[in-house]
C-alpha cells in the first residue's frame, strides 16, 4: 500500500521548480537585451537622409518643452540646432515670456540664424492637469509638419539622430526588410550621464544605463506590447489626431477611422505619463507599432540627492501601478536580489547546491551583463577612474529596489514639479490636496533638494 502524497513536499517541489523556470526566463530576457544592445548601438551608420536636399525628405517639427534652467540646458538645446537634416523647424515651448530658459533659447537662435526656430508661449492655456501637455499645445497647433519630435529639455542627442529616426518612421518604398506593421512611434532609450557626482546622481546613472536599459531594449525587441519612455519620441500628428487614450481599438482604423470626442494631444492632458499613453494609444487604437533607433537620449543628471532618486522611483512605480498593474506587481521578481535569492533556494532544494556558492556567481554574471549593456550604449566601458564608484552605485540600486517598491505600492499620491497629484485609474491624475502625504510624504521630503533633477531647476529670488 502506497503512502498518501505529501502535499507539503509537492508544494515545495512546485515552488522550487517555478523559481528556476522564472530565473531562466529572466536570464533569457537579460541576454536578449544585451545582444540587442550590442547589435543596435555599437554601430550607428549615417543615414542617406543626412545629406539629402530639403525637397526630398519629410518635414519635421521639433517640440521642446521648457521651464526654467535645466542642467546642461545650452548644450541640450544646441543639439537640436545641429541636426544633420535639411527640413525641420524647432519650437521652444514655455509658460510665459519671463521664463529663464528664453535667454538661452535666444542666444542659440542668434547663433544659428539659418535654423527655423520659434518660441511658443502658453499664456495660461490649459487642456488638463499635465503641465508638459499644456506647455506643448501652442507649438502643437503651430507646427507646419506632420512628423513631430517631442524632446524633453534635459535631453541631448547626436547630430544624426533625426535622420536615422525618420528613416525608421517613414522608410522609402524600396527599403530592405520593411516592417510588417506601419511604425507609429520611433523612440530612443534614455542614457544618463552625470554632471555633478552626488550619490543620487550616480545611482540614477547606474539604474538607467544598466538594468533599465537592458529590460527596456529586451521588451521592445520582443514587442508584445507598447513600452515607451517618452524622453525623445517621433510620431505623426495625423495619427495622434485620431486617438484619445481610451486604448479601445478603432474598428475602421485602416480606412482612416478615428475615436469620437476629444482627440489629439489635448486628450492626453489628463495623464501624468502622457508619453507612454500616446504610444499605447497608437499601438492599441490604430494597430501601429514602435521601434527604437540606434541613438540614445542623453539625460544630463545634475546634483541629485539619494532622496531625490528614491522619490522619483516611487513616483513612477505609482503611475505604472495604475496603468499596468500586473507588470508592476511582478516587478520585484525581476530584480537581481529577489530573483537570485528565490533561485538559490529552489536550486538548493532540487540539487543541494548551497546559496553561498550560487549567489556570488549569480551577482557577478548579472553585473557582467549590465556592464556590457552600459558599454553598448556609451560606446565605451565604464571609465577606469570611475569604476568603483559606479559599482558601488550599482550595488546600492540593486539593494534599494525592493524597499522602494514596497514604499511605492501602498500609495497613490505623487509630487511632480512642486505639485501633488493623485494617480487614478489608467494613469489619469487630479490635483491632490496640499497635505503632507502622511509618513511616506514626510520621509520623501526629508533630505531632498529644491528641484527634481529631471525637471527644470527654478531659481529663487
Amino acid at each position: 500500500m502506497q503512502d498518501p502524497p505529501d502535499h507539503t513536499s509537492i508544494l515545495k517541489l512546485t515552488l522550487a521548480s517555478a523559481s528556476l523556470v522564472w530565473y531562466a526566463i529572466l536570464w533569457s530576457l537579460g541576454i536578449l537585451g544585451c545582444i540587442a544592445a550590442r547589435r543596435r548601438y555599437r554601430i550607428r551608420p549615417r543615414s542617406p537622409l543626412a545629406s539629402a536636399p530639403a525637397s526630398s525628405v519629410p518635414g519635421v517639427s521639433i517640440l521642446r518643452p521648457l521651464k526654467g534652467l535645466d542642467t546642461n540646458l545650452y548644450e541640450n538645446l544646441e543639439s537640436t540646432f545641429t541636426q544633420e537634416y535639411s527640413n525641420y523647424e524647432i519650437f521652444f515651448c514655455v509658460d510665459d515670456e519671463d521664463d529663464q530658459a528664453l535667454t538661452v533659447v535666444r542666444d542659440l537662435m542668434a547663433k544659428y540664424p539659418s535654423v527655423h526656430a520659434h518660441i511658443a508661449i502658453r499664456n495660461g492655456a490649459t487642456v488638463g492637469v499635465n503641465p508638459k501637455v499644456n506647455n506643448l499645445m501652442s507649438a502643437y497647433h503651430q507646427a507646419a509638419n506632420d512628423i513631430l519630435w517631442v524632446l524633453d529639455s534635459n535631453v541631448m542627442v547626436d547630430p544624426g539622430t533625426l535622420a536615422r529616426s525618420v528613416d525608421i518612421l517613414s522608410p522609402p518604398p524600396n527599403a530592405p526588410n520593411p516592417p510588417r506593421c506601419r511604425i507609429g512611434v520611433v523612440h530612443h532609450v534614455p542614457y544618463a550621464w552625470v554632471t555633478k557626482h552626488s550619490l543620487g546622481s550616480r545611482v540614477e546613472e547606474a539604474f538607467l544605463n544598466t538594468n533599465h536599459a537592458k529590460m527596456y531594449i529586451a521588451i521592445n525587441t520582443v514587442a508584445v506590447d507598447s513600452c515607451v519612455v517618452g524622453k525623445s519620441c517621433l510620431y505623426r500628428k495625423s495619427d495622434l489626431e485620431r486617438v484619445d487614450g481610451s486604448l479601445k481599438p478603432i474598428p475602421n482604423a485602416e480606412n482612416g477611422g478615428c475615436q469620437p470626442g476629444e482627440r489629439g494631444l489635448a486628450a492626453f492632458g489628463r495623464f501624468l505619463a502622457e508619453d507612454n499613453m500616446i504610444a499605447s494609444a497608437l499601438w492599441h487604437e490604430l494597430g501601429l507599432r514602435h521601434d527604437l533607433s540606434c541613438d540614445v537620449a542623453k539625460n544630463a543628471v545634475g546634483n541629485m540627492s539619494l532622496m531625490d532618486y528614491i522619490a522619483r522611483r516611487i513616483r513612477w512605480v505609482r503611475v505604472r501601478k495604475r496603468m499596468v498593474l500586473a507588470a508592476t506587481l511582478v516587478e520585484p521578481l525581476t530584480e537581481s536580489v529577489l530573483a537570485g535569492c528565490l533561485a538559490s533556494l529552489g536550486l538548493r532544494y532540487l540539487t543541494g547546491i548551497p546559496p553561498w556558492l550560487f549567489l556570488p556567481l549569480h551577482f557577478l554574471s548579472w553585473l557582467f551583463v549590465d556592464m556590457d549593456v552600459f558599454a553598448s550604449l556609451a560606446g565605451h566601458p565604464v571609465p577606469a577612474n570611475m569604476r568603483w564608484q559606479f559599482l558601488a552605485a550599482w550595488a546600492a540600486r540593486e539593494l534599494m529596489a525592493l524597499p522602494i517598491w514596497f514604499m511605492a505600492i501602498v500609495g497613490s499620491e505623487v509630487e511632480w514639479r512642486g505639485k501633488r497629484y493623485e494617480v487614478m485609474q489608467n494613469g489619469e491624475v487630479r490635483r491632490a490636496g496640499e497635505g503632507g502625504g502622511g509618513i511616506t510624504g514626510w520621509f520623501l521630503r526629508w533630505g531632498r533638494k529644491a528641484g527634481d533633477y529631471y525637471e527644470p531647476l527654478e531659481m529663487q529670488e
